[in-house]
């Protein structure tokens, strides 16, 4: 069984002068001065549905003019790539949870999406008993604290176990989250936010939004601490 989040929590506040990513000092936060520098910038213009960099700024980019998602804006810090996936990665599979509490006050550092309730991406069950935690949840809970909002974190569920994103082409991600969730509230003229820590094609937020919005959602934004930028158009 794994153990409980708080001792992980402990161990973390126990070395706080240790950068997550280079093991040397970090005088504030979880990270030196020098891997702070070094994750990678999202870039200007995005697109202010999807996040994802376009040549100049416009309402939307073409993907999103082509092919509508469900959700109605995108607020992400930065792109994913290095050294930033290593956060992710401590994150999710070496229960680094300090990276979460990294990840919250950045996002909390920029732009804050308006909203009536904050709503994690939650993990099937079975992931969620592998991992011991959801760490969409552990990046909401500061954020909900900070801005007085509500933090819905059971209303949401995942239903079916699909596999891994990230182990599927980027074609084939949005059929493999289809029907996947199921919500049991009424977020009838709600705006909410969903939180996550990467977005890649946007095809688990999109399936999100879209089960939202079968319930009454007025609008859903995603808030990421990263967006995945691909090679080709956006």
């Amino acid at each position: 069984m794994p153990a409980p989040l708080s001792i992980f929590r402990l161990i973390d506040a126990l070395l706080p002068s240790q950068c997550l990513l280079c093991g040397g000092s970090a005088q504030t936060g979880p990270l030196c001065d020098g891997c702070r520098a070094d994750l990678p910038a999202l870039g200007e213009p995005r697109c202010p549905v999807c996040a994802a960099p376009v040549p100049f700024p416009a309402p939307a980019c073409g993907r999103c003019l082509a092919h509508p998602p469900a959700f109605d804006a995108t607020v992400a810090v930065w792109r994913y790539g290095f050294p930033l996936d290593s956060l992710v990665q401590s994150l999710k599979f070496r229960r680094r949870l300090a990276s979460a509490d990294f990840f919250a006050r950045a996002m909390l550092d920029g732009p804050h999406p308006p909203g009536d309730v904050i709503v994690p991406v939650p993990l099937s069950s079975a992931r969620l008993r592998e991992r011991g935690f959801n760490q969409a949840l552990e990046i909401a809970r500061p954020l909900a604290r900070a801005l007085g909002l509500p933090l819905d974190a059971f209303s949401l569920v995942r239903v079916r176990d699909a596999p891994p994103q990230s182990r599927l082409p980027w074609k084939a991600r949005q059929d493999n989250v289809r029907h996947a969730f199921a919500a049991s509230a009424d977020f009838s003229g709600r705006a909410v936010i969903v939180v996550d820590d990467v977005m890649t094609t946007g095809a688990t937020l999109d399936a999100v939004a879209r089960t939202l919005k079968d319930h009454g959602a007025l609008r859903v934004t995603n808030w990421v601490a990263a967006r995945a930028v691909s090679r080709g158009p956006a």
